[in-house]
């Protein structure tokens, strides 16, 4: 199916071009988002009377974007989410909830303008993209843990399952001590203790 592009879109081609795609990415995807529209001689004609007013508001919009860009580009939002000791998240963060953190910080955005590569599904740093334009795209940072001070010790660069092993070595380290304590006790007693061998006859 062949439809005119009303905008840039990626890996498909530049506003004005005239792209074939498969009638369903057309239907349920392009032509619902108003990113296009078919190909009809009276649509290309509408286009090309349009054009500059297109283009006059893609360059706006991008404007808009590359200033918010700007402001959003390398934040860091803070996601507190219940997880295992081991830092497995009961469940996942989702594009809502990234763009619902940004929003609550004051930053306008939309779910579907969040791109999350891979599932985030345990605690740490996580890198998101955002698409404010089709043209603009910049990366925030995802702090999930499961507090606010947990949320500081990551941003300051450890990871809280580098915080648990320390913890567990600092444990095994302080019962070997004890034990060690303890052997030295012990071996301390039996030599008080009077046996056959050091009794004196």
């Amino acid at each position: 199916m062949q439809v005119i592009l009303l905008e840039r879109v990626a890996k498909l081609g530049q506003m004005g071009d005239v792209v074939d795609v498969k009638p369903g990415y057309a239907r349920n995807y392009l032509l619902l988002q108003g990113k296009a529209l078919t190909a009809s001689k009276e649509n290309i004609a509408q286009f090309e009377t349009q054009k500059a007013q297109l283009e006059a508001r893609n360059l706006e919009s991008k404007k808009e974007a590359e200033a918010l860009a700007d402001r959003l580009g390398g934040q860091q939002f803070v996601v507190i989410r219940q997880a295992s000791d081991g830092g497995n998240l009961y469940g996942s963060v989702t594009t809502r909830d990234a763009a619902d953190v940004a929003t609550e910080e004051g930053f306008s955005l939309d779910r579907k303008q969040v791109i999350i590569r891979q599932p985030i599904k345990e605690l740490g740093l996580h890198e998101v993209e955002v698409h404010l334009h089709p043209e603009v795209m910049v990366t925030i940072s995802l702090n999930v843990a499961r507090s606010p001070e947990e949320a500081e010790l990551q941003a300051s660069g450890k990871s809280i399952q580098e915080l648990a092993a320390e913890e567990e070595a600092q444990a095994e380290f302080e019962i070997a001590e004890l034990f060690d304590d303890i052997g030295g006790a012990t071996s301390e007693e039996s030599d008080l203790v009077e046996t056959p061998e050091n009794k004196e006859d």
